[in-house]
Parts: structure tokens; sequence; C-alpha cells
């Protein structure tokens, strides 16, 4: 399943991240708890440079609690802080503004000496598309002040945005990269809706989310629809016994793929198959 999509203002959007890097102090790189790998944009690490950063993974509340775990000792190990965030609900969101503080506290201690008193802290959120930036603004600002929406793309522009903490971001629209160098990157963010399924054959890739969680959590298949697994059942299988159930069937009982797999997809995305890490990081990493 080959999975491809740059359209032209995600290039525009890296040129404009590289233009406004010198007007900021920190950058919130905001990733999907769920598949922290997938997304998180290579092409984001050398654009920011040796610029303070602070890894949120957010949507951390659909992702299983031990992989969160995992994940921030990742992080960590590498030198990086993490926080976890569910944006939606705000939890998360005081953290991130004390650890956001606390590494520019030697910037406003020297700011200070020189009679610069009361200046904000001016950060950059960036992430791909549909991983929650301007519901995190929201959040941070009490207000809506910026956009949202279950469709990926829906930031066009730059915004400033004064928020709580002193702080100021400057959303940016989400950026993909040219081309993913694994198949399995691509995929997992097509599962989480990263990339729009109007370019997508969604009934291959509910077959392919089926295929994954039967290797890495079979147990939410079976508690969400109420079904038995084989041991040797094929994705296909499981498809059409969750068709039957949820009555995704068309004339002569022949099943209807289409609706099954926007359900699974759906069900999915919005956590109703409960707390899911569809991936670790890499031995040796």
């Amino acid at each position: 399943m080959n999975i491809n999509w740059y359209p032209g203002h995600m290039k525009k959007t890296r040129e404009s991240i590289q233009k406004n890097l010198k007007m900021i102090d920190i950058v919130f790189e905001l990733l999907d708890a769920r598949i922290p790998y997938s997304s998180q944009n290579p092409v984001i690490e050398s654009v920011v440079g040796n610029k303070p950063r602070i890894v949120i993974l957010n949507k951390s509340d659909l992702a299983d609690g031990y992989g969160n775990k995992i994940w921030q000792e990742y992080y960590s190990n590498r030198g990086n802080s993490s926080i976890l965030l569910n944006s939606i609900s705000g939890k998360g969101v005081d953290a991130l503004v004390s650890e956001a503080r606390r590494i520019m506290d030697e910037k406003r201690v020297n700011n200070a000496r020189k009679g610069i008193i009361n200046q904000p802290i001016r950060a950059m959120i960036l992430g791909i598309p549909n991983v929650g930036k301007s519901t995190l603004i929201n959040s941070l600002s009490g207000r809506k002040g910026a956009r949202t929406g279950n469709r990926p793309g829906i930031t066009k522009t730059n915004q400033w945005i004064k928020t709580k903490g002193g702080i100021e971001l400057l959303d940016t629209p989400g950026i993909l990269w040219p081309k993913f160098e694994e198949e399995q990157v691509g995929i997992n963010l097509a599962f989480t809706g990263a990339i729009k399924d109007e370019i997508l054959d969604t009934e291959t890739l509910a077959l392919r989310l089926i295929e994954k969680l039967m290797n890495v959590k079979p147990q939410a298949i079976i508690e969400r629809y109420s079904i038995q697994l084989e041991e040797d059942a094929s994705p296909l299988t499981v498809m059409e016994t969750i068709a039957a159930k949820r009555g995704c069937l068309l004339r002569a009982g022949a099943f209807d793929y289409e609706k099954a797999s926007r359900i699974i997809l759906d069900e999915f995305r919005r956590g109703m198959m409960g707390r899911i890490t569809l991936e670790y990081p890499k031995k040796g990493e």
C-alpha cells in the first residue's frame, strides 16, 4: 500500500518555519502518542536545529499507559524533555507551561540583568496534520482562538496567540514530508487520520489496521466487537465477522466492506477500542 501526500502548501510551510525560527525561543513539537516515531517529521529535525525543544506526546489518553512510559524514557535518554498531553481535556497543559518556563529560566535571568522584564516566551508549535495543534492552542489560551477540525490541514496560515504562563504561540499549518522512507510510517499516519481519507483505499487500510491490532492488541478487537478470534483468522475474515455484527450488509447478504471499513477506522481513531500504542522504539535506539 503506497502512500504519499505532499500538497504544495506544505513546501511553503517548511519555508515559513525556517523564516520564523529567528523570532521564537522554544519549539513545541507535537506528536501522536500512539505513533511517536511515525508522527515525528524528520524534516523538522533538520529545520529546527539547536533551538530548545519540548516533545509533546498528545492524545496520550488514547495510547497505552505502558507505551507512554516507554516513549518518555526514550526521549529522556536522548536529552529531550517530553510531556504527556490530552489537549482536549487540557490534562498536561500546566506541566507543559512549567517545563517551558524552566527551560527558558536562564534566558529570562539574563534579560532581567539587562533590564528586560516580563518578556513573553515565544514558542512555535510544529506537528503533522491532525495531531491536535489547534486544540492545544485552545487549551492554552482558554478561548476558541484557533479553528479545529477532525480533518487534516485545517490550519492554513500562521497565527500568534497569547496564552497562559506568559507564552506567545506561533501556530503553523501541519507539515508532512515529501516521501515516506518506510511504508509502515505512511500507513500508521493513515490509521490515525493524519492523511486525508479521500486519497486512500479505505478497505485495504482497514484490513491493515485489523492485521496490526491482531499483532499488538487483539483483545481490543475481541472486546469492542464481541467476537472470537481464531488463531489462524485472516484480517478479511475478521472484517466480515465485524460487518455481520454491525449489519454492514448489501442485498442478498453480501458484505458491505466499505461501510465496515469506515466503522473500524472511525472507532479506532476515536479511542473506542481502548488505549492502543501502535509502535515502540526500535531495538538499539
